[in-house]
């Protein structure tokens, strides 16, 4: 599922800039995350970097858009179709994400 920000959101915009993906921006009132790019960071951390530099843990898994490790990892595939280090990885079979926790 793609991570959400919720409204408790203080737009600090610490999260920006740690995305692997560069699914958040700055919305209209909070900072937003594009569900079409968000891979939850599998294929890049162990865990939701997001999530782990947010000061008011408002970045949580968005239960509408479930997925997959699967297709996390294809996903992250698919936007970084040059990143040789990812794709070694994923082939390997040896890439962090927060289901091998």
């Amino acid at each position: 599922m793609a991570t959400t920000i919720t409204d408790a959101c203080i737009n600090c915009g610490a999260c920006e800039p740690e995305c692997p993906n560069e699914a958040i921006s700055q919305g209209s009132d909070i900072y937003v995350i594009d569900g079409a790019r968000c891979t939850e960071c599998v294929g890049f951390n162990a865990k939701e970097a997001c999530q782990a530099v947010c000061p008011v843990e408002c970045c949580v898994p968005d239960p509408n858009h479930p997925d997959t490790e699967r297709a996390l990892l294809d996903k992250a595939l698919a936007l970084h179709p040059d990143d040789a280090d990812l794709a070694a990885a994923a082939a390997s079979g040896a890439f962090p994400s927060r289901f091998h926790a």
